[in-house]
């Protein structure tokens, strides 16, 4: 095995100590530190934390919340007794594959602060470096996951996966066709733990919390930022209440005495997409832009520093990633595996013709969808990004100078834009 593999398989050990205590004046959480007792493949048993923290050449540790409890104010946060990934236990590791580190533990936590706003439907999410790389709600769960693997299949090869409902053996096939890191669900039905263990290497974590998930959406955590100097910040997580269309806002503003209002209402799916799209927008990185249709994400943009240059790589990945999913569905070959073999003189160059037509006809399917935007558009270019791909809808906070510009670029679109406020940002750093 070459150093540079051995670095990824090596198992990390750590330095920290097995219990924590954070003091907030009188009142005092207490951590234990998570380990597990692992089979080797000889049979011995060995104790194992974490595999290792962001790299290698990090240690980690998880710590479970044992005891105490924290009330700050009229907010009291979660109790001990009600853990999700810190309390994942060696029966919970059906499949242990490679042993997980931090950010195996940290992708199926962000895709359960996502999908906790879908408890009640078939609902899938894909996590790539802690952030969905596709997430849909369907009709059954293997309906949901399909939609949300086709989306962006290139980036959830490798991905976890957070489901709401059990894996069933639909779902495992479909699963087992790509290649995941972590499969995490309430439960496995009968059978489909052989269909998924073809995956040697995958990470199957029974996680049977997600049945209470709905709880957590009012449950509040204490959110710790440890700055360079060792100083920390500390702040109430968030939480999403734009939950149903009474919590959306009319756009609306008044500018110089003027007063500008969006002429065009949303239509009963546009608003079940506002809503859906709030809640993934909920777990991605600022700036983010995304687009969503059908209760599907078409594209996400991620962590960019401007709002049009999100808006714009959110359309650049959509056309990248709807044109692997059409060459995967006609030739059962990736996009840039078929362009590689034209150029190798091994396919006929028309193939590669046909599906970029079929790209630029569809809008790489962003026609008809909602436009999610996590902050306000401090300029209407933006808003113009996305009416030029065919959008029908917006939805965004609201609340800039220039909001009016924001407004008569949907009015001034043909057909017109819908368009509605949060009231409130969703930041995620």
């Amino acid at each position: 095995m070459s150093n540079i593999k051995k670095m990824y398989s090596s198992i990390l050990g750590d330095s920290f100590p097995m219990e924590m205590t954070i003091s907030f004046d009188n009142q005092k959480l207490v951590y234990r530190k998570k380990t597990w007792n692992i089979k080797s493949a000889d049979g011995t048993e060995e104790e194992r934390g974490l595999r290792y923290g962001e790299n290698p050449n990090q240690e980690a540790a998880l710590y479970e919340l044992v005891n105490g409890n924290l009330v700050l104010g009229e907010c009291s946060y979660i109790n001990p007794g009600n853990g999700l990934v810190s309390a994942i236990t060696v029966d919970d590791m059906v499949q242990v594959g490679k042993h997980p580190g931090k950010i195996n533990l940290t992708d199926v936590d962000n895709g359960l602060n996502i999908i906790k706003y879908l408890a009640d439907k078939p609902a899938a999410a894909i996590l790539k470096h802690n952030n969905p790389c596709g997430a849909a709600v369907g009709v059954n769960l293997a309906d949901a996951y399909n939609k949300a693997n086709r989306v962006d299949r290139i980036a959830a090869f490798g991905g976890a996966v957070v489901t709401t409902l059990p894996v069933d053996r639909e779902t495992a096939k479909l699963m087992a066709e790509n290649y995941l890191e972590v499969v995490c669900a309430p439960d496995f039905e009968e059978g489909t733990l052989d269909i998924l263990a073809q995956r040697k290497n995958l990470r199957i974590i029974k996680m049977a919390g997600i049945n209470k998930l709905a709880d957590f959406e009012h449950h509040r955590f204490i959110d710790f930022k440890s700055l360079i100097d060792g100083g920390i910040i500390v702040q109430q997580s968030a939480i999403n209440t734009i939950r149903t269309p009474e919590d959306l806002m009319p756009a609306e503003t008044v500018r110089k005495g003027v007063e500008y209002r969006c002429e065009r209402q949303p239509t009963q799916r546009e608003i079940d997409d506002m809503l859906f799209g709030w809640a993934i927008e909920h777990g991605v990185t600022s700036n983010s832009v995304l687009y969503v249709k059908d209760g599907c994400t078409a594209s996400i943009g991620t962590g960019e520093q401007d709002r049009v240059g999100v808006a714009e790589i959110a359309v650049h990945k959509a056309y990248i990633k709807y044109a692997d999913m059409l060459c995967f569905d006609m030739y059962n070959i990736p996009y840039a595996q078929l362009a590689l073999e034209i150029e190798q003189g091994k396919k006929d160059e028309s193939m590669l013709e046909e599906i970029d037509i079929k790209v630029m006809a569809d809008n790489a399917g962003l026609s008809g969808s909602v436009m999610i935007s996590d902050a306000f558009f401090p300029f209407r270019d933006g808003v113009d990004v996305g009416i030029k791909e065919g959008i029908t809808a917006i939805l965004q906070p609201g609340g800039s100078l220039r909001d009016f510009e924001s407004i008569e670029a949907c009015n001034e679109a043909n057909p017109k834009v819908a368009m509605m406020y949060t009231g409130q940002r969703s930041f995620k750093h």
